[in-house]
């Protein structure tokens, strides 16, 4: 372990169990410096640093990571493209950081000539990005047993689609240097944020200009294999009421199959395509060994019948850290090829 990433997993934990921070004006809570420049690898390292704010959407206070690139401090006139990477289910915002070593992948892509870019990863919560149809009462949720405490995972509001689009985005532009528009903001994901990337970008093309999953939910509507072309999709709710849906399901998105279909990144990707708004870029892959493969394939099959871009690329590996670690290191110098130019 090197010295910057001990340095930044002591931090992190501090950081994590901290509970509630005092509100300074706005909204706005200043935090500290998680993690600053190494120099023992040789690579000018960016900064990670740990804020919070209180999201009107969800009517609480929510923390998020943000990796500034190397030349952020010392660029005081500068401004960045900024990517959002959503966490999985059960997950929360240091992942992409401490499993995931983002900030690490960022560094040495930088150095071999990569565009900078702001990085900031949320707490998502198991919200889905989604608005949930029949959310947990907040007092219900205080009294639960929670993997953690209150204070980080219990909402007031289940408005997740718009906690990221509307307030985090809003928050992220006021707060940091960025370049603030579509053509400059980017959206990516692994599993459950793999399907908030893709449904977020779908619904919200105004907001992001280019969208990556890696092993996401892209189909949860798919009821067929992957080798049954063209692709059924369910008729009933019933038939959804399983795996990751089997508890949080109708809560979720209700009963009404209208609605699953109106939170699906497959049919948002075919709406979309059909009122000729700008389609944000698409890039997504997974893994082979991976059980939501079948999903990939018909979101890939789905997009080229329509006639969408895309970059669709499968690799060997499993729907594990090791292989999100790897393959960040294509969606990222990807992304900032499209959110990255002038």
């Amino acid at each position: 372990m090197t010295p910057r990433r001990l340095r930044w997993l002591l931090a992190a934990c501090a950081f994590l169990v901290s509970g509630v921070v005092p509100i300074a004006a706005h909204g706005q809570v200043a935090r500290p410096v998680v993690a600053a420049a190494d120099t023992t690898s040789g690579i000018t390292s960016g900064t990670v640093r740990g804020d919070a704010f209180m999201s009107p959407a969800l009517g609480v206070t929510k923390h998020f990571m943000v990796y500034l690139p190397p030349s952020y401090e010392r660029s005081p006139g500068r401004r960045y493209p900024v990517v959002y990477y959503l966490h999985g289910l059960g997950g929360h915002e240091t992942d992409w950081l401490a499993q995931g070593g983002i900030d690490v992948v960022a560094d040495s892509l930088i150095a071999a000539g990569m565009r900078e870019a702001i990085i900031v990863m949320p707490d998502g919560d198991d919200g889905w990005y989604s608005n949930w149809v029949s959310p947990l009462p907040y007092e219900t949720c205080r009294d639960s047993l929670l993997r953690e405490a209150p204070e980080r995972t219990c909402v007031r509001r289940f408005h997740y689609d718009d906690y990221i689009a509307r307030d985090l985005v809003s928050y992220v532009d006021s707060r940091y240097r960025t370049q603030a528009d579509r053509a400059h903001r980017g959206i990516g994901g692994l599993s459950m944020g793999g399907f908030g990337a893709f449904k977020l970008a779908f619904a919200y093309p105004e907001v992001f200009g280019a969208a990556a999953s890696h092993s996401g939910v892209l189909s949860m509507l798919l009821v067929s294999s992957a080798q049954q072309l063209p692709p059924r999709y369910a008729t009933t709710v019933d038939t959804l009421l399983h795996g990751f849906f089997q508890r949080t399901g109708p809560q979720l998105f209700g009963r009404d199959l209208a609605t699953w279909q109106a939170n699906d990144p497959t049919t948002l990707a075919t709406r979309l395509r059909a009122t000729g708004r700008p389609m944000p870029a698409i890039f997504f892959d997974c893994g082979t060994a991976d059980g939501l493969l079948p999903q990939n394939r018909v979101m890939d099959w789905e997009l080229t019948r329509l006639g969408i871009a895309h970059e669709y690329h499968e690799h060997p590996g499993a729907h594990t850290w090791r292989y999100w670690n790897e393959h960040v290191r294509e969606s990222l110098p990807w992304m900032l090829g499209v959110v990255g130019r002038p």
